[in-house]
């Protein structure tokens, strides 16, 4: 269990003519390998860990964009807002928001423009994401990415088009989230944060909404046909997909970790505030998961949560948005990476260089 925080105690030196190191959203590590998501690219960063430099210390080794490997439903020049990555049988898998975005004032605008802006709503098609990219071993710890393999493994995404796939297209009927699909993220509307891959089936973390005080996981199995990922049942009962319902102090979930039998939350505030950011534990999640009885209510709710850690956060700055566990080999020990999407100046002491922090028991 996570009960120490050192802050600043990772360095990733990103491409400064990426946007990635001012809006980190989500990282997985494998081997030596740290892969990064940024919330207003249409791709994945590649990071290496330095095995020269002291401390911890990775170094930016190429963008990937995701029109390489995925028939993404919108332009490769639209963000994907990615949210969300995991590994997981032999693929890195990611997830995006789901959400609709508002547009927000600019203090340079008059109130009228503002207004405008406030009224203006739109759906990025790549933000309606959910997708799996192959992952090979180049040795020495690094792992790249293909769209297929020789074993059989391909790329592919939930079959879906610009404005919905096959979940959200399911979730406009339901009869609690239905009423949020219409609402921004950041207006505590529908908003996917966090993804965890748990034997065979997709946690999706749900940032919003957050309802009288419970935050949400969906929980999905997905297989591969022709070329496509489908939704496919996740018992004899026909159900394809299941809300659990989690106490988190009204926080929404912006980052998920399965830590052996134990699902890690890493959880914020809904909306744009500068509240409380901490890390749960969901103890035995796994084997919890795995006893649901088939045919049993589409709905859970859940105790055994509990808050183990508060991470920093500032005025408008230091939002922690992403959680992973690092290789044993990289501490010596059991330790966990945080990363931040709006990283305070003492984060970003060079152009390109961002600071993250690390976890221990």
């Amino acid at each position: 269990m996570p009960k120490k925080l050192a802050v600043n105690a990772v360095s990733l030196a990103l491409d400064s003519a990426q946007l990635v190191h001012d809006n980190l959203s989500g990282a997985v590590a494998i081997g030596d390998t740290l892969w990064v998501a940024g919330d207003e690219a249409c791709g994945l960063d590649r990071l290496l860990r330095d095995r020269h430099a002291e401390g911890l210390h990775f170094v930016a080794d190429g963008h990937y964009p995701l029109a390489d490997y995925l028939d993404l439903p919108d332009s490769a020049d639209i963000e994907a807002d990615l949210e969300g990555l995991a590994v997981a049988d032999g693929y890195l898998w990611l997830v995006g928001s789901h959400g609709l975005k508002r547009k927000a004032p600019r203090p340079e605008r008059d109130a009228a423009a503002n207004l405008k802006r406030l009224a203006t709503v739109s759906h990025d098609g790549n933000r309606c994401l959910l997708a799996r990219i192959p992952l090979q071993d180049d040795g020495d710890g690094v792992f790249s990415l293909q769209k297929s393999t020789a074993d059989g493994r391909s790329a592919a995404i939930l079959k879906g088009k610009k404005k919905h796939n096959e979940l959200t297209a399911l979730l406009a009927d339901d009869p609690q989230l239905a009423p949020f699909m219409a609402i921004p993220g950041k207006d505590n509307g529908f908003d996917v944060e966090g993804l965890a891959a748990v034997d065979g089936r997709l946690l999706l973390g749900l940032r919003g909404p957050v309802l009288r005080g419970w935050s949400c996981l969906l929980e999905v199995r997905v297989a591969e046909h022709k070329g496509e990922l489908r939704l496919q049942p996740l018992d004899d009962s026909g159900l394809l997909y299941r809300k659990h319902f989690l106490p988190l102090a009204g926080l929404g979930v912006r980052d998920l970790y399965l830590d052996g039998d134990d699902l890690m939350l890493l959880a914020g505030p809904t909306m744009v505030l500068d509240g409380a950011v901490r890390v749960f534990r969901w103890q035995g999640a796994r084997g919890l998961l795995a006893g649901v009885a088939a045919g049993e209510t589409a709905a859970l709710w859940w105790d055994g949560v509990h808050e183990h850690l508060a991470l920093p956060h500032g005025k408008g700055v230091d939002r922690a948005e992403a959680l992973c566990a690092m290789p044993a080999h990289w501490l010596g020990e059991l330790a966990w990476l945080v990363l931040y999407d709006a990283p305070s100046a003492k984060r970003k002491p060079q152009p390109g260089v961002v600071y993250g922090d690390v976890m221990t028991r």
